[in-house]
């Protein structure tokens, strides 16, 4: 199905935890070096009149973390919201209530990943313009992270970082749901999954929580 553009009937006949598992799929191939051969011009002609894309990800910033790629999708295949830390916001809501209420996406994903930077600094209590704002959106992951006695809590304990990114996905999948009364009745009438995952920038894979 993946070497053809998504089209209505496409996008219709993928079931909400048939879209997760594209997802992971996508991410095996990419992982195998057996990316699918796609015409990626040819496919921004099938996608001028219309697109129908069958999952939306919620993914960080960082430049390592190219979601197209590293799942292995074309143009017209999913949905992008990046954000430094994959938070979400009003702004961000109201895409992912565009991509599943009105353009008809399955699942919505929310990845962080190892070595994140949004997480040091909100880790480090880091202070910054804008960026200050929206690193107080990741704290609340930071307090609810437990560390053993003496360890660092900070940017310089990896295992702390990493830890803290997997609890931001957690609590965004939170937010999502107690914030967009418009996602959560799709969730109860399962016409969407929202699914977490976290993306190693080691080795390029994505592990499904």
């Amino acid at each position: 199905m993946n070497t053809i553009t998504q089209n209505a009937q496409s996008q219709a006949d993928i079931l909400p935890v048939k879209a997760i598992e594209l997802l992971k799929e996508g991410n095996a191939r990419f992982l195998e070096k057996k990316e699918l051969n796609r015409d990626l011009h040819q496919q921004i002609e099938e996608t001028s009149a219309g697109q129908y894309p069958f999952a939306a990800v919620v993914s960080c910033i960082d430049s390592r973390i190219p979601t197209e790629v590293v799942f292995d999708q074309g143009i017209g295949d999913i949905f992008n919201a990046r954000v430094a830390g994959n938070i979400v916001n009003e702004d961000i809501l109201g895409s992912l209530e565009f991509a599943c209420k009105l353009a008809g996406a399955k699942a919505i994903l929310v990845m962080g990943h190892t070595a994140c930077g949004a997480v040091k600094g909100a880790c480090d209590d880091a202070k910054l313009g804008n960026l200050t704002q929206m690193l107080d959106k990741i704290k609340p992951a930071v307090e609810q992270t437990k560390t053993a006695e003496g360890e660092a809590r900070n940017s310089r304990n990896d295992e702390f970082v990493n830890k803290v990114a997997d609890k931001n996905v957690e609590l965004t999948i939170e937010n999502i749901k107690e914030k967009s009364s418009v996602l959560k009745e799709m969730l109860d009438n399962n016409e969407i999954v929202i699914a977490g995952a976290m993306y190693d920038v080691q080795t390029g894979k994505v592990t499904f929580c």
